[in-house]
């Protein structure tokens, strides 16, 4: 575990004033949501569209940044479309996906206006039929595509293993009629997510490449079903670090790759189609977030320095409940001294499963002393069990590093709501 001191204090360069802040608190950045927009887009090939995850974190402000910056909204839930439609995004921008959606969702995502979806299976596709029809719409879907083989650097397998995402490549190929579209569902294109987290431009460029030569062949088979692309998504897993410090990944090369990828592999794309779009969640919000929290506790116990946080999986679960825990390290804020902890770091949940490290490094700590977690924009809060024994939800703080003097704006955590974006029944 690694000690902050005064040069590396995760809030020292964070304006607004946040003395007195509540803790436990997210501190939300948006000069780095701009600052990665611009560094991921600047990465992509002109022409090329990109889409932000509202999983990574669907904070209204962080939403409203990345909608001025241009990004389109990706959303799996009805509850993440009302948030992209309260940020100003119109229905018709929406990418909506998930392998698996009811039918009061869709039908409710279809009066808001979305028209393009992600599917998974034929029988997705006829549902989706059926609602436009019996809303009297047209409407487009992508075919989610698991590919043969997983990519190599993914830090969560994504394509290549059985999976509820996407229909397996040898299906479509065996089968293509079955994902022609209908009367009111139109094939438009696929989707292609292959890998996620990957902080190698070499690992990118590999899955974009394999995305492109599979939707070649997939191409040549839906071709004589009357199916024309007019979108290809090739997906994203643009590497961030997570709850431990370091920067959004080095994307150096990756324009002049991918320029290079996309002339070889689609020639003319820009000119005759189809639109190339890419996705992020984890790059864009990821290294904008720091988790501030108290310690609550400092004891020995058989030989152990254990010390107890305010904040636990409750708040910073990192999926722990799909058992997807990583180490934590928390860093004391503003000066510190050598470490003379080796510490268990717990939170105050009552369960043994609550420890953040059995090894922290850290120096001589009280109760009132307060620690932060880097990096923990994306899949912090929104990923973790923030119902489980009913603590107090943390509150979330939005400062703005590109508007010196902006006050800071506290507000507390409000779950995104789940009802139907056009019955508020």
């Amino acid at each position: 575990m690694e000690l902050l001191d005064e040069r590396t204090a995760p809030l020292a360069d964070l304006p607004g004033d946040l003395a007195g802040m509540p803790t436990p608190a997210y501190v939300y950045d948006l000069a780095e949501v701009r600052r990665n927009h611009r560094r991921l887009d600047g990465a992509l090939p002109e022409g090329t569209g990109l889409l932000y995850s509202l999983k990574a974190n669907p904070h209204p402000d962080v939403l409203s940044t990345l909608r001025a910056a241009g990004a389109r909204p990706e959303v799996c839930s009805s509850g993440e479309l009302r948030a992209a439609l309260d940020a100003g995004w119109t229905g018709a921008q929406v990418l909506y996906t998930g392998p698996g959606k009811r039918d009061a969702e869709i039908a409710g995502a279809l009066r808001a206006g979305v028209r393009e979806f992600s599917v998974d299976s034929p029988h997705a596709i006829t549902q989706l039929d059926r609602l436009a029809a019996e809303a009297g719409v047209r409407t487009r879907f992508l075919v989610r595509v698991n590919d043969d083989q997983p990519v190599p650097g993914q830090g969560l397998a994504m394509t290549g293993v059985p999976s509820q995402f996407g229909a397996d490549t040898g299906w479509i190929l065996a089968e293509p009629a079955r994902f022609a579209g209908g009367e009111h569902a139109e094939a438009a294109g696929l989707h292609l997510y292959m890998g996620t987290n990957l902080t190698a431009v070499d690992d990118l460029i590999g899955q974009f490449g394999r995305a492109l030569d599979t939707a070649a062949r997939l191409r040549e088979a839906l071709a004589p079903h009357g199916v024309r692309f007019r979108t290809l998504d090739l997906g994203g897993g643009f590497g961030a670090p997570f709850a431990k410090d370091g920067t959004a990944g080095d994307l150096t090369g990756l324009r002049e790759g991918l320029e290079a990828l996309l002339g070889e592999k689609l020639p003319g794309w820009r000119e005759r189609g189809p639109e190339v779009v890419f996705e992020s969640g984890r790059y864009l919000a990821g290294t904008a977030g720091t988790l501030v929290t108290a310690v609550l506790d400092v004891k020995r116990s058989q030989g152990k320095d254990i010390v107890v946080l305010e904040s636990g999986i409750n708040h910073l679960g990192g999926m722990s409940g799909m058992r997807r825990l990583p180490p934590l390290s928390p860093h004391l804020l503003g000066p510190a001294g050598p470490p003379v902890l080796d510490a268990l770091v717990a939170g105050p949940l009552c369960t043994p499963l609550d420890t953040w490290t059995r090894t922290g490094k850290l120096p001589e700590l009280s109760p009132g002393d307060l620690v932060a977690v880097p990096n923990v924009g994306a899949y912090g809060l929104y990923a973790s069990l923030v119902a489980f024994l009913g603590h107090p939800l943390p509150a979330e703080v939005v400062v703005d590093g590109d508007r010196p003097g902006t006050p800071a704006r506290t507000s507390r955590v409000e779950l995104v709501r789940t009802t139907d974006p056009d019955n508020e029944e």
